[in-house]
């Protein structure tokens, strides 16, 4: 899930944080999803800041809000925003931004970051570009009393109270404690009486790695900004990497496609071939990365490029069936996952509901759902029986996108393995001694109220999926299953 937009991954889920590109935008990394929040809420923005010039036009939004859920504060005066992160003990400093010159109107104002997010700020509601569904703020009289004069992070915190803060963001934020059999307050008992003053840097590290492995949770990743680096995935799951997507796409140029190379787009990332008796394949890594500019301007032109290119008025008239190949997808844009959905069908749907763990007391409290649904493109779609495949490298975009097909009008299968089990986008927090966080606040519902997060999404044809025996024996068990249960010419 980027928040999407962001350039690493989470969540990409986030970001989504996958690792390398592949895990690219999603529910973005930390960082840069909290940055792109921060700014969003903020006012006159990022790039007005950067090039030091003064917002254009009116001012925006001015006093003190917070998120409903986020553990977010954010001030706005005169233009300028600064968010804090808090949680019951503590209040972290996030960056500050500005508003986009000449963007505003009465009702709404855009922002966007150095890195190019874009944030959309209304009466009560916050939208970050490339995510799906608002995030609700409620105005506050005045700053809490420990961000008015909170510290900046850095190394020369004290060890025990940047545990504490690292303890109490989950405590108050993560949901999925009792799905993943975790005793949170057991791992705090047994953990901090091995923190003191005179505890390094590698000690401390050491600590929360083992704090959270027992999550197995490829939305939660720590990060020194350095040379220390955690993020896992599920059990008898692989991470996509470049490595991986390069070796499978040759493997599935060979063994599925005869050879014959496919029609590429967004710098590899989605590719396309016709097969032979009026079946198609349509292959994509990632929901983001499709540009060097990385911005959701850029990579929402590209995917409409590619998908104008693939889903022409003669090719989805002679369409009998079509394959869609998302077994390495390291996520990124639920918007972008809904755009290509949007090609799949000629009438509206539901897709999923969004809500957020918004109790620091009570993981089983969360905000309304946000119901999201996918609405038909304009031009050319393509309505026929599809079949999905997926594995356990298919991660946070890939997965939500797979959950908007769930209740697609028209023959839907799904093949291969079940998916990571990762959907929100990566809420971000610095910690302290400066470190970064990143972990899952949110759940991507069922029309039933069903959340896939840990198992993944579950298929309808289970086969292997690029083990070393179908390498071995070059085949593709995933997609020739796929052909049998299509309809050709």
């Amino acid at each position: 899930m980027t928040a999407t937009g962001a350039g690493t991954g989470t969540h990409t889920g986030g970001g989504a944080r996958t690792g390398t590109r592949t895990g690219t935008h999603r529910r973005a990394a930390a960082a840069a999803l909290l940055l792109a929040l921060t700014v969003a809420t903020a006012g006159p923005a990022a790039t007005a800041a950067a090039a030091g010039r003064s917002p254009a036009g009116p001012v925006g939004p001015v006093g003190i809000w917070r998120l409903d859920g986020y553990g977010t504060v954010l001030r706005v005066e005169s233009g300028r925003l600064q968010e804090y992160q808090v949680t019951g003990i503590s209040c972290v400093p996030g960056p500050s931004a500005l508003r986009v010159p000449d963007s505003g109107s009465s009702a709404a104002f855009r922002y966007a970051t150095e890195d190019h997010e874009v944030l959309t700020v209304r009466r009560g509601s916050v939208h970050v570009e490339g995510s799906v569904g608002d995030r609700a703020t409620h105005r506050l009289a005045s700053l809490p009393e420990r961000c008015r004069e909170a510290p900046e992070p850095g190394p020369a915190a004290d060890p025990v109270a940047t545990f504490d803060v690292f303890w109490q963001t989950f405590a108050e934020n993560y949901p999925f404690f009792a799905a993943k059999g975790v005793d949170w307050n057991a791992v705090r008992a047994s953990h901090r009486p091995r923190v003191h003053a005179g505890t390094t840097e590698d000690e401390l590290f050491a600590v929360f790695k083992e704090m959270l492995a027992p999550l197995h949770d490829a939305h939660v990743h720590l990060s020194d900004g350095d040379d220390r680096f955690f993020g896992e995935v599920r059990p008898g799951t692989v991470m996509p990497t470049l490595e991986l997507e390069t070796r499978v796409k040759a493997y599935i140029q060979e063994v599925d496609l005869g050879g014959r190379a496919p029609q590429e787009f967004a710098q590899g990332r989605i590719s396309y071939a016709d097969l032979p008796d009026g079946r198609g394949y349509l292959r994509l890594s990632g929901f983001g990365g499709y540009t060097e500019a990385g911005d959701f301007a850029s990579e929402s032109a590209e995917l409409d490029r590619a998908l104008e290119s693939v889903f022409t008025a003669e090719r989805t008239a002679r369409l009998r069936s079509l394959v869609i190949d998302l077994r390495i997808n390291g996520g990124g844009s639920d918007e972008l996952g809904l755009r290509l959905a949007a090609r799949l069908t000629d009438r509206p749907y539901f897709a999923y509901a969004k809500r957020v763990r918004n109790d620091p007391d009570d993981a089983t409290r969360f905000t309304r759902p946000q119901p999201l649904y996918v609405q038909p493109a304009r031009g050319p779609r393509y309505t026929g029986p599809v079949a999905v495949l997926t594995g356990g490298s298919t991660l946070s975009a890939g997965e939500t996108f797979t959950q908007a097909l769930l209740e697609r009008p028209g023959r839907t299968v799904r093949v291969g393995e079940p998916t990571q089990g990762v959907f929100s986008d990566v809420l971000g927090r610095t910690l302290p001694n400066g470190w970064e966080l990143g972990l899952p606040n949110e759940q991507f519902l069922t029309r039933t109220g069903k959340t896939f997060d840990g198992p993944g999404i579950p298929v309808d044809v289970t086969t292997p999926v690029f083990t070393q025996e179908e390498f071995d024996a070059h085949r593709d068990s995933a997609f020739t299953t796929a052909l049998r249960h299509l309809p050709r010419a």
